[in-house]
């Protein structure tokens, strides 16, 4: 029975000093107060990609850097069409009167299990618009889309409104420059 009052004492005693220490630690000088804005949370944007897109300079081929959305080949050469639409100074394109189609890729998707091995394709890039593709508009579409070293050749698929489309071939943008 003498154990369970002192058990019961060192008990109270424990309480006692709790119930003093809470407080104290509680308050320590610290008054609440409301949470304030100061500015805006940090952000961070990224911008888009730059890539190059090849367009004319004097007549001749100049590589000239593109804000595009991705890396990809179909963003770089929907840059290269919308810059006919831009003022560009002292450059120039002979895209004008031409807009981009989209494009097909020759590969088939690689399948789970195979190799991932260097591979080469022939990209199929289809362009609309009336007249006839100078072989400066050619090599605009050929080079700028052969920066991405995976297509071997471009083949370019002019479509009309109201004519069957037409083939204009296959090409290497070093056989156009």
């Amino acid at each position: 029975m003498k154990r369970f009052r002192t058990a019961a004492r060192v008990g109270s005693v424990l309480v006692s000093v709790l119930v003093v220490a809470v407080p104290a630690v509680a308050g320590c000088g610290i008054a609440p107060n409301d949470v304030q804005d100061r500015a805006r949370p940090p952000t961070v944007e990224v911008p888009p990609p730059s890539k190059t897109i090849y367009l004319l300079k004097n007549g001749q081929l100049t590589l000239e850097p593109a804000d595009v959305e991705s890396d990809t080949v179909e963003s770089l050469l929907t840059a290269l069409f919308a810059a006919s639409g831009q003022p560009l100074g002292s450059r120039d394109t002979a895209l004008r009167g031409f807009t981009f189609g989209g494009i097909e890729d020759s590969l088939n998707p690689v399948q789970r299990d195979e190799v991932q091995l260097p591979r080469t394709s022939t990209l199929t890039v289809f362009v609309r618009g009336e007249g006839r593709l100078s072989k400066l508009a050619k090599a605009q579409i050929v080079c700028t889309a052969q920066q991405d070293a995976a297509f071997e050749q471009v083949k370019i698929v002019h479509r009309y409104g109201n004519r069957p489309s037409r083939t204009e071939g296959r090409f290497i943008c070093g056989d156009l420059k």
